[in-house]
């Protein structure tokens, strides 16, 4: 590069326009990073039904810092970690974290319940051990997206000695089933073990690619041909919507933003699932999981499949039936008829998760 000399003049206006682009910088760092599709927004209509929703969530916090299902049912307290989790993600989700934002208190003191529940061996301490690997996938995935997110170095050796517990647990099929090292697999247990290895390893945990590369090649195995549905273990026939939103939500966390089953899988969901859901009477099987599957499988497609699903569930289908308590929102659990005890703090949840999407504060769901 050729030097010259500079006057004081010159060296002032290089400084000046230095800190104005350092200013900028900092700007750009405390926005959220643009969804793949900036044409989907959050309307005030939305936004009031979102802040009432945060309110009610936060609301249900238990001192301990979990969250459970509904507070009268004996299956309470047997899912506090997935429960926590997906709550958790509905916080922040909207742009909370430990250190930040109006319910930063909340999510601190989540995050301080989920690394309280890890255990020697690995494992959360969560109640129910019979379909254990869904609550421990969920857990992963939100300490490594705070972790991610704050770098708190008091995540960091908690995180790595859950994710082992995940690369070790792998079965030779390349999926996960209820228990760690299960000899079987089945597709619902191996999308959240799959996802919960994308963000740790994008967080900054090691993690191998052949164990990705196995996962994939797991989900892809349950593809029902072209039909757009998965099985729900390799070789069996079947499927619901539920089923092909978390094989196409996986397969986009992944990477595969492109892959043929990916359109494939939206497509069955619109038809059989989206087109539906302001029937009269209407009700799915399934319908808070898979929807948690379905909107960010969507979000991540963009263009107008994001913008069909968010108006058609979202804006529509959620609002209609959104119930109301003072200033909080929530969605009642008799909207799903397999939520089994879980409750509205599920629902609710979940679905604050899906309207919240397109405020884009989640770095796991940015192409």
């Amino acid at each position: 590069m050729r030097r010259r000399s500079l006057s004081l003049r010159g060296i002032t206006a290089i400084l000046s326009a230095g800190l104005i682009l350092l200013g900028n910088l900092a700007l750009a760092r405390a926005q959220p990073e643009l969804a793949s599709d900036d044409t989907v927004k959050v309307d005030a209509g939305t936004e009031a039904v979102i802040n009432g929703a945060l309110k009610y969530l936060a609301a249900q916090q238990l001192p301990n810092g979990s969250w459970t299902g509904d507070k009268d049912s004996p299956a309470s307290n047997k899912w506090a970690v997935a429960m926590t989790s997906y709550v958790m993600m509905a916080f922040m989700a909207n742009g909370n974290l430990p250190d930040a934002g109006p319910y930063a208190k909340q999510v601190k003191n989540g995050l301080q319940f989920l690394l309280d529940s890890v255990q020697a061996d690995g494992t959360f301490q969560e109640g129910d051990r019979a379909h254990y690997m869904y609550s421990h996938g969920l857990g992963t995935m939100v300490l490594a997206e705070l972790y991610g997110e704050t770098q708190n170095p008091a995540i960091r050796p908690k995180l790595e000695h859950v994710v082992l517990l995940i690369i070790h647990g792998q079965n030779p099929e390349g999926g996960w089933r209820y228990q760690p090292g299960s000899k079987d697999a089945d597709i619902s247990v191996t999308v959240p073990q799959t996802v919960a290895l994308c963000a740790a390893k994008r967080a900054g945990i090691a993690v191998p690619q052949t164990t990705i590369d196995r996962a994939v090649a797991y989900i892809k195995r349950c593809a029902l041909g072209t039909t757009g549905g998965f099985s729900y273990q390799v070789g069996k026939p079947g499927s619901t919507f539920a089923r092909a939103a978390a094989a196409i939500y996986a397969l986009q966390i992944t990477g595969l933003y492109d892959d043929p089953l990916v359109a494939d899988g939206s497509s069955y969901i619109m038809k059989n699932f989206i087109m539906s859901c302001n029937s009269p009477g209407w009700q799915t099987s399934y319908l808070t999981y898979g929807s948690y599957y379905a909107g960010v499988g969507h979000y991540l497609m963009g263009g107008d499949k994001w913008k069909s699903y968010y108006q058609t569930f979202g804006q529509q289908y959620l609002l209609q039936h959104v119930s109301t308590q003072g200033d909080m929102s929530y969605w009642n659990a008799s909207m799903d008829p397999n939520a089994k005890g879980v409750g509205s703090n599920w629902c609710t949840a979940v679905f604050t998760t899906i309207l919240s999407l397109p405020y884009g504060y989640l770095p796991l769901y940015q192409r």
